[in-house]
């Protein structure tokens, strides 16, 4: 008899692995040009995010450079952007104004120690309590802010920045349906910008929007005092980047996961974040975390999946900006509001708005996803919109599932008991009506409540049972309350009797 094969100890590649992209020409092509368009897209992005952290542009475009480089190597998500972000900016610019800039490295250093403690305590794991509308309302808030973001370069602009703009979205359009082979939105930004400067065509560019660095950032220490004074300053606002930062990275993660049907380590990515911020501010960098829209550039527009992609976007940034300096200044603003203007139409979620899905979802689903774009909209903060949404979704879930909570009369042959079946949840939502559901004058000398198809989740729901019984004690009547399960029986045990009489 044959012996048996020996189980293969091979196992399949990874496709999406660095060393799988550099045995494949084609493969690396897409993520190198991929680098090189997310680059060039950062630069007006990194010098805006500086201008509203009340900061030199070159702080921010050096955070974007030892952002992108370190979380490529430590990150948990492939081909995912990190960089200076306008969420960031505006946490940390009242450290800049009331303190200044040594402040500033200060409370970067400091997020991104609290983002690896944060992150190595299991704060990833919080990510299966953001319910989906809660997601499709922050890609559509996403997506609305992006393009409102482009309307500053469209306002009291030369006449011929429409057409241009007009021209690099029908390059996009059409490029994909003849070859991939070039990243559309890479084409659409030389074109442009050929077309401008052999035109001389006077148009908004990249110099415009701020004086571009000449040398490579620094190895920096923060000019302040080491004491409790300094960590009282700079607490509030890191604490505050932290947790900013980590909720749009993992919110970030967690849509490229589902774009390119691969699976990320969110704690790995929540920790590479922090290892980044902190690598950031040793070179006076004013940190930053995931970056959406430029995420969406490498993943969706461009089609990068490895961490070649991130790792060239700092690269690509360091040298465009340092060694290329004069050639990325003369880029049409125009160009780069075309990329993003098509990335902003190519997330926002088109399915979600149609008719037939808004009549087929139920109300309090659109009421999740419409106060998470609201929210957002207005404060222009993706992380305060998730909060919101996910705390209007508990609310609403809270509201329903408290309306399938019963109490049913359970007839019986011995006239001097009276028997009640409670059926459902019971918590803070549905008890506090449970007390109300109850003939107290009425019913005989002593109650049965048959709670075998119900579970208490809450002190709430204790306090509401001693409260039936001091109603009922009070004519006299008793109550035996059956059929708890162990974990219902051992929180009334604990509990009852002991919450007061509120």
């Amino acid at each position: 008899m044959l012996p048996a094969p020996a189980p293969s100890t091979t196992s399949t590649p990874d496709p999406h692995s660095v060393r799988a992209a550099l045995r494949s020409p084609a493969r690396l092509r897409t993520e190198i040009l991929a680098g090189l368009v997310v680059a060039l897209a950062l630069i007006p992005e990194a010098i805006s995010f500086s201008v509203i952290a009340g900061v030199d542009p070159r702080v921010g475009l050096f955070a974007s450079f030892t952002m992108a480089v370190t979380i490529a190597i430590v990150g948990g998500r492939r081909a995912m952007i990190s960089a200076a972000t306008g969420a960031i900016a505006l946490v940390i610019a009242p450290v800049v104004r009331e303190h200044g800039l040594d402040y500033l490295i200060a409370t970067v250093l400091l997020a991104g120690v609290l983002q690896i403690v944060l992150s190595l305590s299991g704060v990833a794991r919080l990510m299966r309590f953001i319910p989906r509308m809660v997601m499709v309302g922050f890609v559509n808030a996403l997506a609305i802010l992006i393009f409102t973001a482009q309307i500053p370069h469209l306002v009291s602009v030369p006449w011929l920045v429409y057409p241009m703009v007009a021209a690099g979205i029908l390059v996009m359009v059409a490029l994909p349906r003849v070859t991939t082979a070039v990243p559309a939105p890479l084409v659409a930004i030389v074109a442009l910008t050929t077309l401008a400067l052999t035109a001389r065509m006077g148009l908004p560019d990249v110099g415009d929007e701020g004086q571009l660095p000449d040398s490579l950032p620094s190895f920096v220490l923060p000019d302040v005092p080491l004491t409790w004074e300094t960590l009282q300053i700079i607490a509030p606002y890191a604490l505050a980047m932290a947790l900013v930062g980590l909720m749009e990275s993992l919110m970030t993660a967690k849509l490229v996961d589902d774009i390119t049907d691969t699976g990320s380590d969110k704690t790995r990515e929540g920790w590479g974040q922090g290892v980044a911020n902190v690598v950031t501010g040793l070179f006076g960098g004013m940190g930053g975390c995931a970056m959406i829209g430029q995420t969406m550039v490498n993943v969706k527009a461009s089609g990068a999946r490895t961490r070649i992609s991130t790792f060239l976007a700092g690269v690509f940034l360091l040298i465009l900006v340092v060694v290329l300096g004069d050639l990325v200044a003369s880029i049409p603003m125009a160009a780069l509001v075309a990329v993003m203007i098509m990335v902003s139409v190519a997330t926002f979620d088109w399915h979600s708005i149609a008719p037939s899905t808004l009549r087929r979802m139920p109300k309090s689903e659109n009421i999740v996803m419409i106060a998470t774009v609201a929210t957002t909209i207005a404060t222009h903060n993706l992380a305060i919109g998730v909060v919101v949404g996910v705390l209007t979704a508990m609310v609403v879930f809270a509201r329903r599932v408290a309306h399938f909570t019963q109490v049913v009369s359970v007839p019986n042959d011995d006239p001097e008991v009276a028997t009640y079946k409670v059926v459902g949840e019971l918590f803070f939502a549905s008890s506090n009506d449970l007390v109300h559901q109850f003939d107290y004058a009425g019913d005989p000398r002593s109650v049965v409540i048959d709670m075998t198809d119900s579970h208490i989740w809450d002190a709430s729901t204790v306090a509401a049972l001693d409260a039936i019984e001091r109603k009922y004690a009070a004519h006299g009547t008793t109550v035996d309350i059956r059929g708890l399960n162990d974990s219902s029986l051992t929180r009334h045990r604990q509990l009852a009797g002991h919450l007061g009489s509120m």
